[in-house]
């Protein structure tokens, strides 16, 4: 099917060449409190993020109070949760009554504004505000939301965590059969913040998604500590990464233990802008900051003993030391000296040019 190499959100290209997008996902940490909401959005900006991303459910709609209930206890990261959950969907969801002032509140920032939405009001609600949609791991199966965000034809970023990569494949052709423009997102959905979450991360899926769909905008929504996994799919040709985002990882709330701070999202940003400077464009060349270096550190064939006009060379007259003036003979062509006469008398110690040689 075909696909998009370039995406263009809210005005911004997002390409191979093009800086990597950051997405804070300020999600829960609000807390329930539009004015902390509003605090994030700016405190994302003022640390270099690009876009500031909600998560839009409500808790009926998302989570069954029956099927929770029914289980031995919670599991994964729920399981620190001192509520029920759908108790907690229900304290943390984003208000749908606060879009006009996190709107608002995101266009005097100059942050795009964004949300992942959990049911088909939230799809419709922002059809006409969000400049893209945002599709979480776990609805990666839920079809009929995937092709209700498809649909409306704007840019759509699919997380994939959790999946095995026939699913990803399905949801990949979903999207695809109804709209070009898609960003697919490697993800690990262990949301505990553990170290050893970095063994199951798995950024060499990365590869394997440019090698089923070359070209494809790529992604990474991470969930470990730092960002040393992100400088690592920004490497492997992620240009789109999601961190969630809070202003205290102390606090309590779902989300904030595995956040980022505006320290260390700031530290992210930086460390991945130097990476992408780094990465360069593949081509081996003596790069321009290396035209001094070239002279001091490399060899050049000098005469050891000063000879006159007429010297026919040998390897007796010859020694190979730094620093190699621009035109000098390199060692490595030294074979196409031996046996050529000098044009000109050379004093013990210079360099032999091309010039000096018949």
């Amino acid at each position: 099917m075909k696909y998009n190499t370039s995406l263009n959100v809210a005005g911004r290209e997002l390409s191979i060449d093009s800086p990597t997008y950051f997405i804070a996902d300020i999600a829960a940490n609000h807390d329930g409190d539009l004015e902390r909401a509003k605090s994030l959005i700016w405190k994302s900006r003022e640390a270099g993020a690009d876009c500031a991303k909600f998560q839009h459910f409500v808790a009926e709609k998302i989570v069954s109070s029956v099927g929770f209930s029914g289980m031995v206890g919670k599991v994964s990261h729920q399981a620190k949760w001192e509520k029920s959950v759908t108790e907690i969907y229900d304290q943390y969801h984003t208000r749908r009554d606060w879009t006009n002032e996190l709107v608002e509140t995101c266009r005097e920032a100059k942050i795009d504004f964004m949300t992942t939405p959990y049911d088909f009001e939230a799809i419709d609600m922002f059809a006409e505000i969000v400049p893209a949609y945002k599709i979480g791991s776990g609805d990666i199966t839920f079809n009929a939301s995937i092709e209700r965000m498809a649909k409306l034809g704007k840019p759509v970023f699919l997380a994939c965590g959790a999946a095995t990569m026939e699913e990803t494949i399905e949801s990949v052709d979903l999207v695809l059969s109804h709209n070009p423009q898609l960003c697919l997102m490697q993800c690990n959905t262990n949301y505990t913040g553990n170290l050893e979450n970095f063994r199951f991360v798995n950024l060499q899926v990365l590869k394997s998604f440019s090698n089923c769909w070359p070209g494809m905008i790529l992604g990474l929504s991470d969930h470990t500590p730092g960002h040393s996994a992100v400088l690592g799919a920004v490497a492997l040709g992620a240009r789109v990464i999601e961190k969630h985002f809070t202003d205290d990882t102390t606090r309590v709330g779902p989300d904030h233990s595995f956040a980022l701070d505006p320290v260390t999202w700031r530290a992210m940003v930086e460390g991945t802008r130097e990476l992408e400077l780094a990465l360069g464009d593949g081509v081996k060349r003596i790069e321009a900051n290396e035209a001094e270096t070239v002279v001091i550190q490399r060899r050049s064939v000098r005469v050891k003993d000063s000879l006159p006009t007429g010297t026919v060379i040998n390897d007796s007259h010859l020694e190979s030391l730094r620093p190699c003036p621009p035109g000098a003979c390199s060692p490595n062509r030294v074979n196409k000296i031996i046996g050529r006469k000098l044009v000109v008398e050379k004093k013990a110690g210079e360099s032999l040019f091309w010039t000096d040689l018949s």
